[in-house]
């Protein structure tokens, strides 16, 4: 049985190889551990059950509460739900996402702009493993208006905006991806380094 005492003495290097050895019993704990006010715990049961969910199917029965979480007043938690209901998207036999994906596109429009980005990323992770989906999933991506986005922020999410239309642009073929992409590389929002990367991205 894990304690937090004992999952905090894990080094980051020896995350996944005890994931393996999680319980039933020890997934709860580390589920309810996401709410606990210490960050530290937190953080370290979110890679565990990251780790977990990377290798098996038994983190997927805390869909729903992964699911309130996008819902929650905190920021942190409304990441942790978005993270994990991605990870455990592969798993979802239940096809329970069909009814969470319009909450969790909703969260493209947060107001916390380090949230939008881990919803981006999140979508990259849906898409790879649910192509029924992509359509949904362009759609939303490519009417984000960034000029509702602090300008800082603008370029870093942009670019993941194109990492995950790169990945999706293939199944289907899509003329509103391509003129996506290619208006951004002709934009001003990316530097030379960036549209450098994206270009070597789509050879």
């Amino acid at each position: 049985m894990i304690s937090p005492e004992s999952i905090m003495l894990v080094e980051k290097a020896d995350l996944p190889e005890a994931s393996k050895a999680l319980g039933k019993d020890d997934i709860s704990r580390l589920v309810e551990w996401l709410g606990t006010k210490d960050d530290n715990l937190r953080y370290q049961s979110l890679l565990l059950l990251q780790h977990r969910s990377s290798l098996f199917s038994d983190v997927y029965p805390f869909w729903d509460v992964f699911r309130e979480k996008i819902r929650s007043d905190n920021s942190y938690q409304r990441s942790v739900g978005l993270m994990l209901l991605a990870d455990n998207a592969k798993w979802d036999t239940a096809n329970k996402m069909e009814d969470t994906i319009s909450e969790f596109l909703a969260v493209l429009k947060d107001e916390k702009p380090i949230t939008v980005r881990q919803c981006i990323q999140a979508l990259g992770k849906i898409a790879s493993c649910r192509p029924d989906l992509h359509q949904r999933i362009v759609a939303a991506l490519v009417s984000l208006d960034l000029a509702n986005v602090k300008e800082t922020m603008r370029k870093s999410i942009l670019l993941d905006i194109l990492r995950v239309l790169i990945v999706v642009r293939e199944e289907p073929a899509s003329d509103q991806i391509e003129d996506y992409i290619r208006n951004a590389l002709s934009g001003e929002v990316l530097g030379r380094k960036s549209k450098m990367e994206i270009e070597a991205l789509l050879r």
